[in-house]
């Protein structure tokens, strides 16, 4: 089996190696329905642990792939086998180049309008093989909703790509799941940002390094606070690897 997933504090993680990505995308392509895939950070797999609706969307979702380097930390440390982890810039290009090379469609939601626009030139530059059904901008009007997922639904891209300005953010599709008739949703907030050059997208020796906490709490400094969670993520893990083996 290509994938594998496994617990991290009660929380489901899969292990997809690079070399099996394209076959995993090709197989979602092919399943009906909405399908999903979760670029998940230490912050939401802390927030998956509790009784929400993204705890429900991370369950459910078919590709969790690991963002942070204490995911896998935590995994050798429970003596799991550790996944691989994926840049979320990187990853998304890579599923995108995949889409590209099979003449696949794709639907972007996000942003506003004269970064959407950039964005959209960018990617048809990036990607001629790859085939633009449909976009709108983020922060859009709940009037709008409605007209929104129809549009998505009638075109039935391969993949949507939601970005900033969508409140839900990994949420929306989930919650929507029964509107739509066969995609895949990828929630990346800085996508838009970063295809229209207005964002600046984290370093690969930062990333790398683990270090892009950083980045956030230059851009947010009120993230400097995320340092008491991590640290109640550190105690769970010795609670885990103590009690839960």
């Amino acid at each position: 089996m290509a994938i594998e997933r496994i617990d991290i504090a009660g929380v489901g993680v899969d292990i997809c190696r690079p070399e099996n990505l394209e076959s995993e995308i090709l197989e979602l392509l092919a399943k009906p329905g909405t399908k999903q895939i979760v670029f998940l950070s230490i912050w939401g797999l802390l927030k998956a642990r509790g009784k929400n609706t993204f705890a429900e969307c991370v369950k459910n979702a078919d590709l969790v792939l690991p963002i942070s380097k204490s995911i896998l930390k935590a995994a050798a440390f429970l003596k799991r086998e550790v996944p691989n982890r994926y840049n979320p810039f990187n990853g998304l290009i890579d599923i995108l180049s995949i889409l590209d090379s099979h003449y696949r469609s794709f639907y972007i939601l996000g942003g506003k309008k004269k970064s959407l626009q950039k964005s959209v030139g960018n990617v048809m530059k990036t990607f001629p093989n790859l085939r633009i059904v449909g976009r709108y901008v983020g922060y859009y009007p709940k009037t709008q909703e409605d007209d929104i997922i129809q549009a998505i639904y009638k075109a039935s891209p391969s993949l949507v790509l939601l970005s900033e300005g969508i409140k839900e953010k990994d949420c929306w599709p989930y919650n929507r799941r029964n509107r739509f008739s066969s995609s895949v949703f990828i929630y990346y907030r800085d996508a838009i940002g970063i295809f229209s050059d207005q964002v600046h997208r984290v370093s690969e020796a930062t990333f790398n390094a683990g270090r892009e906490i950083w980045s956030e709490i230059l851009r947010n400094p009120i993230k400097i606070f995320l340092l008491f969670p991590y640290l109640y993520f550190k105690i769970l893990l010795v609670w885990y690897r103590i009690f839960k083996k």
